[in-house]
Parts: structure tokens; sequence; C-alpha cells
């Protein structure tokens, strides 16, 4: 589930560790599914023993720990990866252990209940090969509202599904495409040609102020509780959500229509019929 403002959130949390020096990493046994992971678990400890952490960056939905030799850790916590710097909700799913000297923590974790996460030790060439701008488009925070508009505008496909193609704008997912078209009220099945130049402005306004609030909050922890800040605490963005997740439920913003949930490109979108009428 991690989408932007989640992984900056994660991001943020772990400026602490910025400064340290790594002593030791440490690959906990688990019964669990593994993560993908590069180089080989046993190759870790020697690329990064003694490697001082210089900053902590974000590319779309990873995260990027900058080594003082330019190499990077780089953490893709897919749909229910953490980061902490603190006891991991359960002990069962820590995956990845980075132990700290002369840091304001002691320890980043990466723990990952379903095992689909991914981490990398990566050169700068390498996170230009997979990370850089022929993979993922420019970032949602980023991008001005005319390259937005260009890169949407002309494209005979669904708004909603669109908005997922990281090649196009990186960071947004599911849940937070669903809250930015409720409250541009844009039908998620509208296709991108067919919506003006004005109403992709709108849309661009509308997800940044989104993403920003959002990462305000420290993010969304849903339902089943599994997304968790680097101190192991709950986001809040969840009290401020309008549709998603909430169908056959009345809609907050017209207190008339009912949030429907409708399946695109094989995944959830929800909206309001009343306030997202289909043009």
């Amino acid at each position: 589930m991690p989408e932007l403002p989640e992984v900056e959130t994660m991001r943020r949390g772990l400026f602490p560790a910025i400064g340290g020096t790594i002593l030791r990493v440490e690959f906990p046994e688990s019964r669990y599914r593994p993560i993908v992971m590069t180089p080989a678990a046993s190759l870790w400890t020697t690329a990064l023993t003694g490697r001082s952490i210089l900053a902590v960056d974000r590319i779309a939905k990873r995260v990027l720990i900058r080594l003082d030799n330019a190499h990077r850790i780089v953490l893709q916590p897919k749909m229910a990866g953490l980061t902490l710097i603190t006891d991991p909700p359960t002990l069962d799913h820590i995956r990845l252990v980075i132990h700290l000297e002369n840091a304001n923590c002691e320890r980043i974790l990466y723990w990952d209940r379903r095992g689909l996460g991914t981490a990398h030790i990566w050169s700068e060439d390498q996170c230009d090969e997979f990370l850089g701008p022929k993979v993922l488009g420019t970032d949602a925070l980023s991008i001005g509202a005319e390259e937005f508009h260009q890169r949407y505008g002309k494209l005979n496909r669904p708004v909603k599904p669109a908005l997922l193609d990281q090649r196009l704008v990186a960071g947004v997912g599911n849940l937070y495409a669903s809250e930015i078209l409720h409250r541009a009220a844009i039908d998620p099945r509208t296709l991108c040609l067919r919506i003006s130049k004005p109403k992709w402005q709108r849309i661009h306004q509308i997800m940044q102020q989104v993403l920003l609030q959002a990462i305000e909050n420290e993010g969304s922890t849903l339902a089943d509780g599994t997304y968790r800040n680097a101190i192991n605490g709950e986001g809040g963005f969840q009290h401020f959500h309008r549709v998603y997740a909430r169908d056959e439920q009345i809609c907050n913003t017209c207190r008339s229509g009912t949030i429907r949930r409708i399946v695109q490109s094989q995944r959830s979108t929800f909206f309001c019929p009343v306030c997202q009428k289909r043009s």
C-alpha cells in the first residue's frame, strides 16, 4: 500500500540515522517469503560495514539511503513494507537490520509482512538505470501543471488507471488517485482526452494538496494496521479519506450520494456518482 506520502514519511523518519556509521548488517531468520535482494545477503556486510550515511532520499515509492561511497541502499516497501528505527509491529517479519554508531538512532530496520518488498545496494549508474527518467516519470510533488497536462491530456485511457502509471508521473497509487479525483469532481472512468486543460490544472493542484496534507499527517494507516511510521506509530490521513474503502457509505462531501466501488485495471476504485458525475 505505501504510496508517496507514506514513503516520504518513512524517509523523514530515518533522518536520525544521517551522520551515523554502519557497524554491521543482520538478516534475522524468517519462515516467511524472503524479499528480493541484490547483492546476495552474504555480501551486504562487506559492502556496508564502515560506510557513513550522508542523506536519506526518496524516488517515487522508494527510500534511498545515500552512503559516503556514492552507493545507495534502495528500499522498496511495495504492499506491506516498513522502515523503522524502533521496535517493529512484530518480530517475525524483520528482514534486515542495519546497526549504527554515532547516529541519533541505534539501527534501521526493514520489516515486511508479505515479503513483496525489495532491498538493493546500487551505484549511481544503477539508480539511474532502474529509477531514472527512462523508467519513472517526474515526481508528483515536483511536476508542473503544464507538463502534467502534456503527459495525460491526449491519452485515450480512463483517468484513474492513468494516474497509477508510474512512467507518466511517479508516486500516486490507488488510494490517493481515488481521493484526488473525488476532490476534483472527476469520474474515474472519464477518458483523459475528454478532460479539459483547466480541469487537468485542477487535478494537478488537488493532487499536490492531497499529497502534502497526507505527508503532514504521516500517511494513511488502513484497517489492517500494517502501515506505521518510523517509530511504530499510526499515520493520520485515514481520518480525512472521503471515498477510499467507504463503499456503500454516504458521501461526506455532498451528503446525498452513496460511495461506489468499481474495478479498473484489476484495482478497486472508489467514487461518489453524485459528486463525480459522468460526462
